[in-house]
């Protein structure tokens, strides 16, 4: 059963969300949330089941909406970054550098090409933490605890790691419009000795039949609705679509090693994440090694008094994210627009979704791993 597009419903000012009500012999509903176990997001979730087969599933979010775009409003252009780290708690990096990247064009803020390389290692340090983070919870989403163990192990390692290089576990702080600053660059060592880690314990994963055959064939997204939905990041390349911001819209030559699947499913899904881990530590690593001169840059020059906008394009560890801000003549945002890749992916679970058992929803949610607060703003 593929998903297709109906018409959205009416709402009929009673306050209650108008479900598209499945029917039929043996049909049946079971509504999930907003409230869920452990640290997740609000979100509802609501299944059509026959059986324990999904007819259709209904995603609804927009719990946490937080107004954030109308925060930015009135801000000086120079200092609404600590803003644009707390869009999605998890890319506080990549959100950083987009908006600052938005902020520099509209400005006309040239940095040189060793602080973009330094930018560009920011945000593969938080690519690594949060992959590897999913690697493990998607292990113990069918009952492999001893991989999620090991992952986490790992991931603090890496948040350690980040507080050595920024002053902070989630790296904020590091990227400012017109500058960045490490206090030191990170181990290489250090980095190859977890990327050996992390491709043990994902080899030991999937070479555990249980783990492999509930990874298969589950919760498939064809790429034909990868496309039609515009799906970005892993989710995106692990149905065979070709995306990176790294690559499309670069700040800097970047060699970007490109990763992708054909399966649409929960494994193509993992092993995405578990190359993507891999290249962006070698990614790293030469950034590293290649990087000269100083690792602190700064120069927000005075700009020219007249109203402008700008645009930041960056591949955060979940897809592209694109910021755009227009600032007037006294270097004040008066309008902010934010695209987070949940925004575009979220809607790709209920389709990945039909004919799937009701048990593998938390596997196939966790394989997708969306934003709640990045989609809600």
């Amino acid at each position: 059963m593929r998903g297709t597009a109906l018409p959205p419903p009416e709402f009929d000012g009673s306050g209650h969300f108008p479900f598209v009500t499945v029917e039929g012999p043996g049909v049946y509903e079971i509504p999930v949330g907003p409230v869920h176990a452990g640290l997740i997001e609000p979100g509802h979730f609501r299944f059509s089941v026959a059986g324990e087969s999904v007819l259709r599933l209904k995603a609804r979010l927009w719990f946490v909406h937080r107004g954030v775009e109308k925060l930015f409003q009135g801000q000086p252009a120079e200092g609404a970054v600590e803003l644009a780290e707390r869009v999605s708690g998890d890319t506080s990096a990549a959100h950083a550098l987009a908006h600052c990247l938005a902020i520099e064009d509209g400005l006309g803020i040239d940095l040189p090409d060793e602080a973009h390389r330094l930018r560009a290692l920011l945000v593969e340090l938080e690519r690594l933490y949060n992959h590897v983070a999913d690697l493990g919870a998607l292990a113990n989403d069918v009952g492999f605890g001893m991989a999620h163990a090991h992952t986490q192990r790992v991931r603090e390692k890496l948040l350690r790691l980040n507080a050595n290089v920024t002053g902070h576990r989630l790296l904020r702080g590091a990227i400012r419009p017109g500058a960045v600053a490490l206090r030191a660059l990170p181990d290489i060592t250090e980095l190859r000795s977890v990327a050996a880690d992390v491709a043990e314990i994902a080899e030991l994963t999937l070479r555990n039949s249980l783990v492999y055959d509930r990874f298969a064939g589950t919760a498939v997204l064809h790429r034909e609705d990868a496309q039609a939905l515009g799906c970005l990041g892993y989710v995106a390349r692990a149905s065979g679509i070709r995306t990176d911001a790294r690559l499309e819209h670069p700040t800097t030559e970047l060699p970007v090693t490109e990763v992708g699947a054909a399966g649409g499913d929960v494994l193509a899904r993992y092993t995405v994440r578990r190359d993507e881990f891999a290249a962006s530590a070698d990614l790293a690593c030469h950034l590293i090694e290649s990087h000269t001169g100083a690792t602190q840059y700064a120069g927000y020059p005075a700009s020219t008094p007249a109203a402008r906008s700008g645009i930041g394009i960056v591949e955060g560890w979940r897809g592209t994210i694109v910021h755009r801000v227009e600032i007037d003549a006294a270097d004040r945002i008066t309008r902010a627009k934010i695209v987070d890749p949940s925004w575009f992916n979220w809607p790709a679970l209920p389709v990945a979704m039909a004919d799937t058992i009701v048990p593998d929803f938390p596997l196939a949610n966790k394989s997708f791993n969306q934003s709640y607060a990045g989609n809600d703003l």
